[in-house]
């Protein structure tokens, strides 16, 4: 870098100044709940004001940056309109981390570019003319620095994630506050839990990991015999051979031996594959499995982007709560975390594509046993009406009541909501809840639901949410669930729950696993993302 820079100890030395004389003055104050978790102290490498006139005229010159122009002058306005990057001897170390930050996006799946890169550029290069004065250098960086922090920390607007279905409360951010503490730790440039969910730091490692493969060839096409309906241990064939290089590649065998056998180790390869692709694990190699390792390295690596695009959007707050429960939609999975572990996890049924579960978060407050299902008017309209009309014992045959001008199925084995549902009050009455309808969680694909989440292991899923609760004991949710007679159990405390749409996820074991786009979302999203939309 052509420019002269403090060294660090002497920024931490005037930043500890800096925060020792505040102190003596007025405290300040967000206003943004973000600032709860980005406590960072204040930056004053220098007391150079400058007229704060200067910011309209900087964006009269740089039309291009002007989304930014509110955020810069609320940063600068916090800081009483003294340069913040730009001191006498120069622009300050971490100046140079931002830019190196930026020039690496792609590495945090981002593909946009600075609007202004030549004029930045010239601050930083030697081959490059800075023909900025020492407060458009200010003024730049500090754009520089939120066109980071959007692209990486934020994501999209809320107004786009909403139209995408993503209905799940965003995360709040403070511009001003997150300086301060990336400025005094430029470490949470690589690195920030209170930011960023946890999963998005999982997502980038793969994501290098997977261009390094692409940088390599990626993987050959797979060509199997199209006479055979699939390959089972024992078989030999050319297309086994390109199965195991397929499985090298990515890790789901540890060697290639280069044979055409389907032997015992490309077996447990087979295994690991399905089971991190959402099919159910078995010994066999059908086209459905082909068609998915014949997917291009290019597609994986966009899938990848966008999910660490969502990740974006979540709180990672929501992992700090003692226990909640988590429905990621594409993996058709139910999991319930207390204290950091997955304590309970269920297949789960979601909703079709014409009936969508929603993407959303709410607070389960209460467990219904032996419930009652009020049948919604389209149901009664499309089905009963007509089944009434053609026999006038429809209702009692199938164990339903007219209740106050509407119809409801009664409790018992064959209601459709089972023997128990568990409540979490929302706009779109969506629940999770048992079904009689038990074979249907034995298929890979579970979109079958009009938009509630039915549960493979609903008492066992009772009886780890009330697990603390003495006067539950199994036995009398068991008995409960069969009583024939409605019961409501309050739930205390009440418990976070975060229904949501990832179709990529790092285990903690660090593999990933990918899931179907039920929803046809991913493409979508990739247009936005992409180009650097």
């Amino acid at each position: 870098m052509k420019k002269y820079f403090l060294p660090l100890s002497a920024i931490i030395l005037m930043l500890a100044l800096a925060c020792g004389s505040c102190r003596h003055g007025k405290s300040r104050r967000h206003n943004r709940d973000g600032d709860k978790l980005l406590n960072g102290s204040l930056n004053h490498h220098s007391n150079l004001p400058f007229d704060s006139n200067q910011v309209t005229l900087f964006y009269h010159a740089y039309p291009a940056l002007n989304k930014y122009r509110e955020d810069v002058r609320e940063v600068y306005r916090q800081h009483h309109f003294t340069q913040i990057w730009y001191d006498k001897k120069g622009v300050v170390e971490f100046g140079q981390i931002l830019y190196d930050k930026v020039r690496g996006l792609n590495t945090e799946g981002v593909s946009s570019k600075f609007p202004c890169q030549d004029q930045v550029a010239g601050i930083f290069e030697n081959e490059k003319e800075n023909t900025l004065s020492p407060t458009r250098t200010d003024l730049m960086l500090t754009n520089l620095y939120l066109f980071y922090a959007e692209k990486v920390y934020r994501g999209l607007d809320d107004t786009t994630t909403t139209n995408l279905g993503w209905l799940m409360p965003r995360k709040e951010l403070s511009y001003t506050a997150l300086l301060d503490s990336v400025i005094s730790d430029p470490a949470m440039l690589t690195r920030n839990d209170s930011l960023l969910f946890g999963q998005y730091y999982k997502l980038r490692e793969v994501l290098k990991r997977y261009r390094e493969i692409e940088k390599k060839g990626g993987w050959n096409t797979i060509d199997p015999d199209p006479k055979l309906k699939s390959y089972k241990p024992g078989d030999t064939a050319k297309a086994i051979l390109q199965i195991r290089e397929r499985l090298f590649i990515t890790g789901d065998i540890k060697q290639n031996n280069g044979s055409r056998q389907y032997d015992q180790e490309l077996a447990e390869g087979v295994r690991r594959y399905q089971l991190r692709n959402g099919y159910n694990a078995d010994k066999s190699i059908s086209p459905k499995h082909i068609r998915e390792m014949n997917i291009p390295i290019g597609e994986r690596i966009k899938k990848i982007i966008v999910n660490m695009e969502r990740c974006r959007w979540i709180s990672p707050e929501i992992v700090r709560s003692k226990t909640y429960i988590v429905v990621n939609i594409p993996s058709y999975k139910l999991n319930l975390y207390r204290d950091g572990k997955n304590e309970f996890e269920s297949r789960v049924i979601v909703g079709q594509n014409v009936t969508k579960t929603v993407i959303f978060s709410g607070m389960l407050s209460h467990i219904v046993f032996s419930p009652y299902w009020n049948l919604p008017q389209s149901i009664i309209n499309k089905d009963v009406k007509p089944g009434m009309a053609k026999h006038k014992n429809y209702l009692e045959t199938h164990n339903m009541e007219w209740n106050n001008g509407q119809v409801r199925q009664k409790p018992g084995k064959n209601n459709s909501l089972g023997l128990v549902k568990f409540i979490f009050p929302n706009a779109d009455d969506i629940y999770i809840h048992d079904t009689p309808a038990k074979s249907l969680f034995a298929n890979e694909r579970r979109a079958f639901s009009h938009g509630c989440i039915r549960v493979a292991r609903p008492k066992d899923f009772a009886v780890e949410i009330l697990k603390n609760d003495p006067a539950w004991t199994s036995g009398k949710i068991n008995a409960a669930m069969h009583a024939g007679k409605e019961s409501t159990c309050l739930v205390k405390p009440k418990i976070p729950v975060y229904i949501g749409y990832l179709t990529a996820w790092v285990d903690q074991q660090g593999v990933i696993n990918f899931y179907d786009d039920i929803y046809n979302r991913d493409e979508s999203l990739a247009e936005l993302l992409i180009g650097g939309k």
